[in-house]
């Protein structure tokens, strides 16, 4: 499931930052990073089913492994997880609707802290 519709894709902000806001959010800085592009995820589960809010961004300028890097966001999706294949954001996906609402709150608060960046 893709969350076009908060307006968090497109935005840019530095990492150190991005990384700060995110994790007050209880996201982690998945360990798939490389030099180019970064991923965020936060988990949940519900009545024995994981999901994965996951923010992926890519470095504009300078790079992730660097002290500095400007990264640009990509759309928010979420994903269901399934052992042992792993997750799935298919648009076939059911999401329950606590889940998804809580979503939308964590990237609404998420859009918000980057663009209260963007104007200082």
């Amino acid at each position: 499931m893709k969350f076009e519709q908060i307006g968090l894709g497109g935005l840019t902000a530095e990492l150190s930052r991005l990384k700060d806001i995110l994790e007050d959010l209880g996201f982690v800085l998945a360990g798939q990073w490389d030099y180019e592009r970064v991923t965020f995820d936060r988990k949940f589960e519900h009545k024995g089913d994981v999901y994965y809010l996951r923010i992926q961004g890519y470095a504009i300028e300078g790079d992730v492994g660097s002290r500095y890097a400007l990264i640009k966001l990509l759309t928010p999706i979420l994903g269901k997880h399934y052992y042992p294949h792993g997750v799935e954001y298919g648009e076939d996906e059911h999401f329950p609707s606590t889940i998804v609402s809580t979503c939308e709150e964590l990237l609404k608060k998420a859009k918000e802290a980057i663009e209260s960046l963007q104007e200082k």
